[in-house]
Parts: C-alpha cells; structure tokens; sequence
C-alpha cells in the first residue's frame, strides 16, 4: 500500500496592508480598492439591492494579478489579505504536485477546503504553471495528471465562495475556461518616475547614513532607473551598502557615487538578460518557422 502524499501548508497572517505598505500605480491601487469595495458592500449590493437575484455566485472573488516580475504582486496579495483581516494560504505548483498519480487533484481539493475552513484567502503564485491549456494529445500518465489538475481546478473555482487570488508574470499562457472565471485582471506596471521615488526613499532607510542632500540624490536615482522594478531598486541597495566600507574614509557613509555606480551596475544586467531573451524568442521563431516551411536541416549543419 502506497504511502499517501500528504500536504503541509498553514494559513499565514499578513503583516501588511494596502495603504501603508505598497507603492503602486494609480490604477493598480484604484484596482485593488475596488475589489475591496465588493467585499465591504457585498450584503448591501447582493442582499439590499437584491443583486443575487441575477448574479447567485456573486459571493466569490477570483482575481489576477498580472505583470513583470518584481513589481509587488505577492506584497500586494498578503497585503489584500491583511487589509480584510484575513490570513493567506500561499501556494505554488511544488505544494501541489505529487509523485503519486491522481494525489495532485486531491491536493488542490485540499487548499479550497482549508481556504474555506480557515476563511483564508488563497493566493497561487506563477499560476500560470497551473492555469495553461488543457492538453488535447494525451500521450503519457503525466499529460493525464495536468488534465486532471486543471480540470479539478476550474470545478473548484467553480463552487468556492472565498477569495482567490493568482499572480502571474505570463498571463498569455491561461487557459480561455479561466480567464473567463476571472472577475478582475489586474496589472502590475513598472513604476513610473513618482513611485521610483518614493521606492527609492523606502529603501534608503532613514538610518543609512548618507552623503549629500537626500532629495537630490532621490530625484537623479529616480531619473536613472527607468523600467526598474521594486526589486531592483532593492537589489541596487544591496550592491551599494557593502561597497561603503571598501573606501579608506574615516566615517562611513553611502554617497551618490556608490549608488549611482550600482544603479548602473544592476542595468547592465537587465540588459543583458533582454538580450539573451530576445535571442532565444529569435531562435524559436526560426525553428517555428522551418517546421512550419517544411524545412528539412541538413542533419551535420543540425550538429554544428
């Protein structure tokens, strides 16, 4: 008798919340608060205005965070929970799948149960890995167990009355059935020159010491770090700091030289990383292209 695979996920009670803790776009933030107004008003609209008449799974809200990576979605969601007073059950495809065929579908039975017992909101982190097509051509047991996951999955959706919350840097890759599950789509943009700002100025922590005039150094760092998300202004801080003292200085403190170089630093690989992606969308396009020609490679040009 096989040994059952067992899942161990605890709901988590979030320290955060929307107001205090994220900087966001106007229409993210507008986003974010309109779904809370559904929650607040929910009796109102449904019971008051009699709304369930017409819309009898209205109890639900399944939203989509959708956006760069970086730019705040798991801070947002624990954020979203902390707001309601509500804990967070965080899951990822490595909680749900099973070696043991058919345990996966059990799993994600599971999570919604214990969302629902815990009124916990549920958040899925790269769901696209969980929310993809169905696959058509089913070859092997393994294609079988995906099936079997999103089709348990959608049934869920389907029948759950608690919040549900996916975040995903490839929303291109979901599956039609769950877009239209979906009640709110909202995008993570990168922050524009107001929030790199106040980014900057949340991670250059008041007890850094610095040299310079702070508002300076904060506006030509926000001028500089266009298309830098949250996290990579956090990752310019944690070049920087170190640096500090390889100077020969009697006191040490950071300065804008430091911070410029590192903010340079951390561009270069992004840049890097565009180009090396960019190449690896121009070669699958080509083979995209030669299968869809008819193209046959000479077999040692393959090899080469």
């Amino acid at each position: 008798m096989k040994e059952s695979n067992k899942l161990s996920i605890l709901p988590e009670r979030p320290k955060y919340n929307i107001d205090e803790h994220l900087i966001l776009s106007k229409n993210t933030y507008l986003s974010l608060q309109e779904c809370i107004a559904k929650l607040k008003f929910h009796k109102k609209i449904y019971e008051e205005w009699d709304f369930k008449s017409v819309d009898p799974n209205g109890s639900s809200l399944i939203i989509n965070f959708y956006g760069e990576p970086g730019t705040g979605k798991t801070l947002a969601a624990e954020s979203f929970a902390g707001t309601l007073g509500r804990p967070i059950i965080k899951i990822g495809i490595a909680d749900i799948e099973s070696k043991y065929m058919g345990d996966s579908a059990k799993n994600i039975q599971s999570v919604f149960e214990l969302a629902n017992e815990e009124q916990a909101v549920l958040f899925f982190d790269e769901a696209d890995t969980m929310l993809g097509k169905r696959l058509s051509n089913v070859t092997q047991g393994t294609d079988n167990e995906v099936n079997s996951v999103r089709t348990t999955l959608l049934i869920e959706l389907e029948k759950f009355d608690g919040i549900v919350i996916f975040a995903t840097n490839f929303i291109k890759n979901y599956d039609s059935a769950f877009i239209s599950r979906i009640g709110y789509q909202i995008e993570f943009e990168l922050p524009d020159f107001a929030a790199r700002k106040l980014l900057w100025n949340k991670f250059l922590v008041p007890k850094i010491p610095l040299d310079g005039v702070r508002e300076n150094i904060i506006e030509e760092l926000a001028s500089n770090s266009e298309n830098f998300s949250g996290r990579d202004i956090r990752k310019c801080l944690r070049i920087s700091l170190p640096k500090v003292f390889q100077r020969q200085d009697s006191e040490f403190k950071i300065n804008r030289d430091i911070l410029m170089a590192s903010l340079f630093e951390v561009k270069s690989a992004k840049n890097l990383q565009e180009v090396r992606r960019r190449k690896v969308n121009d070669d699958s396009s080509i083979d995209k292209a030669v299968s869809i020609l008819g193209i046959k490679q000479d077999k040692n040009e393959e090899t080469k």
